[in-house]
């Protein structure tokens, strides 16, 4: 299978399994992970080496001091996850090179960022108003495998 070009962006995560998973998914697929800001744990955390299991050494991680210094490697499109959006992940047409990008756990992108122009708002549509939102790493995955049926579809 040809690679498929996919950044994920975490911002400011703050759960070690979760980024743990995330980077597993991203060793699986062969795509970059990009950290920008605080973590809310050490990258030598053990349940984050725990939960990557030992495909660290398969993960292209990039660390960013903040959004800005992201957006300074990154010139092609990008899309900001949030609740909040209007726009499906499901009517959103994703290409190579794009740039998904999520917040942290607890609070999700906060409202400078969801405001920047250079991404677009997606959010994942639940069936039901029962829950306030997806664990951090289901969503990257929902969003990662769509990319990836889309590009190969």
């Amino acid at each position: 299978m040809a690679n498929i070009f996919l950044k994920v962006v975490l911002v400011n995560p703050l759960i070690p399994p979760n980024t743990g998973n995330i980077a597993r998914l991203c060793a699986a697929n062969d795509l970059e992970l990009h950290i920008v800001g605080k973590m809310g744990f050490s990258i030598d955390d053990k349940h984050l080496k725990r939960a990557g299991l030992d495909y660290w050494d398969h993960v292209r991680l990039i660390l960013h001091e903040d959004i800005d210094a992201f957006f300074r490697t990154h010139n092609g499109r990008a899309f900001f996850f949030t609740k909040k959006a209007e726009k499906s992940l499901f009517n959103q047409e994703l290409i190579d090179g794009d740039a998904l990008i999520f917040g942290p756990e607890d609070v999700g992108l906060n409202e400078i960022i969801l405001s920047d122009k250079r991404g677009v708002a997606l959010k994942i549509p639940m069936l039901t108003d029962n829950v306030r939102s997806l664990n951090l790493s289901s969503a990257v995955g929902i969003a990662v495998y769509e990319a990836i049926r889309q590009i190969k579809h």
